[in-house]
């Protein structure tokens, strides 16, 4: 009879902990990575896998850190695959932000806005997106944004500057795709 190995009591409760604490921070990021609310779904399910399988190499205090780099690398991976299949992620399924209230019209221009969003951020140099998300979606401040990105303070300040300018640039280029814009 063959036996299999149960996770020790201790261990499932640090993952299930670690899941709680930053399953919606993964989701968030792997959204603003570009990946469909089904993608991000399944690619939140496979940094977990990963985190459950590292458990033991995880820094306590670093654990943001960890889940952030392993998104970061399960994002890639599903948009190299993405490209591969030539496959453009839909942002038409409902997103758990929207409320239900919301009317067609607003559910419409809140996916006509997300969609203007990822479009501007991906259209970023990578490294300057990725700041701009954890900046301004994540609210972090930039020192626990060099911690998670791995660089120093002031390079993170600086990428971020860069970034919110050359986002707000773009931004501008592309007011007349933005439903939240006043300007016809």
């Amino acid at each position: 009879m063959a036996t299999h190995p149960v996770a020790a009591p201790s261990a499932e409760r640090s993952i299930r902990a670690l899941v709680a604490e930053q399953h919606a921070f993964v989701w968030r990021v792997l959204r603003g990575f570009g990946l469909s609310a089904a993608d991000a779904e399944d690619a939140t399910q496979q940094v977990f896998m990963i985190a459950a399988r590292k458990l033991q190499d995880i820094v306590p205090g670093r654990e943001r850190a960890f889940v952030y780099g392993a998104a970061l690398r399960v994002a890639n991976n599903a948009r190299r695959g993405l490209r591969r299949r030539r496959e453009v992620p839909s942002d038409d399924e409902p997103d758990t932000a929207e409320p239900e209230s919301a009317g067609p019209e607003r559910r419409s221009e809140l996916v006509q806005a997300r969609r203007l969003l990822i479009e501007l951020l991906q259209d970023l140099p990578e490294k300057l997106g990725r700041v701009l998300l954890l900046a301004e979606v994540e609210q972090l401040e930039v020192p626990e944004i060099a911690a998670l990105e791995g660089i120093p303070v002031g390079t993170a300040a600086s990428r971020l500057r860069v970034a919110r300018q050359q986002f707000r640039t773009r931004l501008e280029a592309a007011r007349h795709r933005n439903p939240f814009s006043s300007d016809p």
